[in-house]
């Protein structure tokens, strides 16, 4: 009990306090989901779906994050699911989650193929410009989706997430996808050198970030060395991180990309904070980079395949 009111105070102070966009609906097999959308000013257009992490909702990824800003600049579609329970119902076994996941046989897949057709069929999205991110369970999320329904997507990116024996086991996907990763390494719930993280709120069973980072270059016939890094500059030098960009010699079209945060934390890199309480969230969560912006860095990614 006590963890569970730590953890609704550290999502409360996670809060940047702006009032939840209201939800639309769709009833997917007799269960209405709910979601929230920024439609753009000109149809076809782009669609990138945003995937919360656990405890949050799709309501706070829109006030949290510059991805309403720039989906406005660019002029693309963009999409914040709630999952049911605030969890998402990925591919890991059981025992690779922390408690208080979705209802038993959720499918998650089958609720963003039909937001995705549903905003093709409207006329808004461009089926060759559909993209999928998330951070935490959400980061999970995306990489199920790569798995099972890679057809969907011009391409994707996993934000603070590793792959786990259960899903890996999981993941057969029957063609490849361009993968951006973005990974901390002093995340106290994912860890990046894999197993189990440091906080009480931690999960075991996780995978490394250089072995998911394998996997995903397999599964993409890519290389399996780096072919290269590059130092970003250190734009906040009081953030406590820095940011190491890891290319792959992929087929082209299939990009394989980490962007290692280096001293970074279970938190999405963002130009501004993405906390109320900063020192709460720091000590929770790790330090927050902003050097660059998840965001920004996403999308610059995704535009690159249609």
């Amino acid at each position: 009990m006590r963890w569970r009111l730590i953890g609704m105070l550290a999502v409360a102070a996670l809060a940047l306090g702006y009032g939840p966009a209201r939800a639309e609906m769709i009833s997917i097999d007799g269960t209405t989901r709910t979601f929230r959308v920024q439609l753009p000013d000109a149809r076809p257009a782009p669609l990138v779906i945003v995937l919360h992490g656990k405890t949050q909702s799709g309501a706070d990824m829109m006030s949290r994050t510059s991805w309403p800003a720039v989906a406005r600049r660019e002029h693309f579609a963009v999409l914040f699911p709630d999952g049911l329970n605030r969890a998402w119902a990925d591919l890991r076994l059981d025992e690779e989650r922390a408690s208080g996941g979705p209802p038993k046989d959720t499918d998650d897949i089958a609720f963003i193929a039909q937001l995705i057709k549903k905003f093709i069929d409207d006329g808004t999205a461009d089926p060759k410009r559909v993209y999928v991110t998330g951070v935490s369970n959400g980061g999970a999320m995306t990489m199920a989706l790569l798995c099972k329904r890679p057809e969907l997507f011009a391409a994707a990116a996993s934000v603070i997430m590793n792959l786990t024996n259960g899903s890996a086991r999981a993941c057969q996907p029957p063609r490849p996808v361009p993968l951006l990763m973005m990974n901390g390494t002093s995340d106290p719930l994912v860890p990046y050198q894999g197993g189990r993280g440091t906080s009480h709120f931690a999960a075991d069973g996780f995978w490394s970030t250089e072995k998911t980072l394998a996997f995903w270059r397999r599964v993409n016939g890519c290389e399996s060395k780096d072919a290269g890094s590059s130092e970003l500059e250190d734009r906040d030098r009081a953030d406590r991180s820095t940011v190491t960009r890891i290319d792959s010699r992929c087929p082209a079209g299939r990009d394989v990309v980490l962007y290692r945060v280096n001293g970074g934390g279970h938190r999405m890199p963002g130009s501004a904070p993405d906390a109320r309480f900063v020192r709460l969230a720091d000590n929770i969560l790790g330090p927050q980079n902003h050097d660059i912006d998840g965001a920004e860095t996403i999308w610059a990614f995704f535009r690159q395949f249609p």
